[in-house]
């Protein structure tokens, strides 16, 4: 199990990072899906490995993270 757990979050590590450096070398728009997405999982993952680690910061500044790419997921399927 804690393998796993592990893993889950080097992925959600790698998607949020992975995310930036898109954005960074403008490979991707910041309002175009895939980078919300990428940002909504790797959030999403490093929320279910702090919070087996008890990193309760990271959980929270992850929440954050999450909700910011959902309410702009929302607002881009509202347009």
């Amino acid at each position: 199990m804690q393998v796993l757990l592990e893993t889950i979050g080097w992925i959600g590590s790698l998607l949020v990072i992975g995310a930036y450096g898109l954005i960074s070398y403008q490979k991707i728009k910041s309002d175009s899906l895939i980078f919300q997405l990428m940002n909504l999982g790797g959030g999403v993952l490093l929320i279910i490995n702090s919070v087996y680690k008890e990193a309760y910061p990271f959980t929270f500044i992850n929440t954050v993270w999450v909700v910011i790419a959902v309410s702009s997921i929302i607002k881009k399927k509202k347009k």
